[in-house]
């Protein structure tokens, strides 16, 4: 590499260890990927064919500002590609193209998702939904071939039930060959008695279904099938059209946290659900959300355990613990205010509204349960090695991750970097690098906090569970001396003592 590339070749050429992007985009050149819909009888009208998908923008063109008002259509985005960079935008395109110009990009190995492709994975109908995905799958395996020592890309595999996951994912890994594969981050459910309402009535009834909490399925069978094939499942869904981010007139304030969002609703859902506990060699990436939520909710979960835990619910806030009498005469002496004398407050309900009654069961209670865990420091191996968290270049947040001592027994999150190359949020390709080296140049991280950024924990997440997932790519020497360096040396077994048989 020359000292006079671009910026983040520069970078590169300053660093002693590859960079592994581990959410790159691909854009779907539509005239090419309309032939693969075509074999499987889909439609490659986009505005029509994802009309009904959650969060969707179709309707909000065709409306009046008035009319999006007056019926809550979420705003949609205008102009969500780069276009100055006509190189940038052919390479978002054209995988031969972006392959060419991986040293400008100073990365060595990127793992590549759909971008337009990501909606087959929510489309309601199932027929669309699989074929979409199927189609989407096989475009890309061609699309990729003789890129993959450098660029790897991710199947879509739609997940409305086990069933229909598993069968794609077999699909996918068995017979295309791929190596990484993608799942929504939830499944929009309707509800239940509505489900044949108008369309109109289905934008709002709808509930979320992450695949752990309250989940309509089992999902142990996927998260198993995954672990028997090798695969770190990734997810990277939107929260548009959901929760506060229906706005009809502004997209940023749709926009601003919603991967945050779907990605803490899968990670809880998960993690409350006991899925770490049953699959503690289950890896599972959350992508584009940054990690400054992850280390919110990883906050949150230690301290509600400290208050929400069956033991302490039990020791400190069991109505039966009060001392009724003593609480009495406290409210007959403090208690009137206005017109609430002493007559009225004596016997006065004193326990929480609509629980006064009745005496919930130790499971009603534990909301822990799943975990099977005694303690709060717990949490930290049940949500550490497992999930793992996808970065973009410019958040400030990224440090947090590789900051110990800030969190609750010493948590150290599984930060990943991610390019995001191809969207509106990276106007050069050249540079994201560059940006993402800001905070080792400012002193907010260190460089071994950086190569784990940037290459060991991508490494990791792919390799921990399919320990060829780099084979034939640039990276595979590295990675090899990173696994070897890592893997625990065998136990040294004492020599027999002397007269011992």
């Amino acid at each position: 590499m020359s000292a006079t590339g671009s910026p983040s070749e520069r970078i590169r050429e300053r660093l002693d260890h590859p960079v592994i992007d581990a959410d790159g985009h691909t854009t779907e050149f539509a005239p090419a990927l309309a032939e693969y819909l075509r074999e499987v009888g889909i439609s490659t009208d986009f505005n029509v064919l994802f009309r009904d998908v959650l969060g969707a923008t179709a309707d909000w063109y065709e409306l009046s500002p008035e009319e999006r008002v007056k019926r809550r259509v979420t705003k949609a985005p205008w102009w969500t590609r780069p276009m100055r960079q006509t190189h940038d935008r052919a390479a978002a395109c054209f995988p031969r193209y972006l392959h060419s110009r991986m040293d400008e990009l100073g990365c060595d190995v990127s793992v590549v998702y759909p971008s337009t492709g990501l909606g087959f994975l929510q489309l309601p109908d199932e027929e669309l939904r699989r074929g979409g995905c199927r189609a989407l799958n096989r475009y890309h395996k061609d699309a990729f071939l003789g890129c993959e020592d450098r660029l790897i890309p991710v199947a879509a595999v739609p997940a409305h039930s086990p069933a229909e996951a598993i069968e794609e994912l077999d699909y996918a890994v068995l017979e295309l060959g791929f190596r990484a594969v993608v799942i929504p981050s939830y499944i929009p459910r309707p509800v239940e008695g509505l489900a044949n309402e108008s369309r109109e009535v289905s934008r709002w009834a709808f509930w979320l279904d992450s695949y752990g909490i309250d989940s309509a399925y089992d999902y142990d069978p996927l998260w198993a099938r995954c672990i028997e094939l090798g695969i770190s499942p990734t997810t990277h869904s939107q929260g548009n059209g959901w929760g506060s981010r229906r706005s009809p007139s502004n997209w940023v304030y749709n926009h601003i946290g919603h991967f945050a969002a779907s990605g803490e609703a899968l990670c809880k859902s998960l993690l409350l659900g006991g899925v770490t506990r049953r699959f503690p060699g289950l890896r599972i990436s959350l992508l584009e959300g940054g990690v400054g939520w992850a280390c919110s909710l990883y906050g949150d979960l230690v301290g509600h355990f400290g208050t929400r835990s069956l033991r302490t619910v039990r020791e400190e806030l069991d109505p039966s613990l009060l001392d009724r009498e003593l609480f009495q005469q406290l409210a007959e002496t403090w208690g009137p205010v206005g017109t609430a004398d002493q007559e009225l407050i004596r016997g006065a309900m004193i326990t929480t509204p609509g629980h006064q009654h009745n005496r919930p069961s130790d499971a009603e209670l534990d909301e822990f349960s799943a975990l099977g865990i005694e303690s709060a420091g717990e949490i930290r191996d049940l949500f550490v090695p497992n999930f793992y968290f996808g970065c973009e270049a410019d958040d400030p947040m990224n440090p947090l991750a590789f900051r110990p001592e800030l969190w609750p027994h010493g948590a150290r999150f599984n930060a990943l970097y991610g390019s995001d190359v191809g969207h509106f949020d990276v106007p050069d390709m050249r540079r994201v690098l560059e940006e993402a080296h800001e905070p080792v140049e400012e002193g907010r991280m260190r460089p071994e906090d950086f190569r784990d950024f940037s290459f060991a924990n991508a490494a990791r997440f792919f390799s921990e569970t399919r320990p060829d997932f780099f084979r034939g790519t640039r990276v595979e020497e590295a990675v090899g001396a990173l696994r070897t360096a890592e893997t625990p040396a065998p136990k040294a077994h004492a020599p027999p003592s002397a007269g011992s048989a």
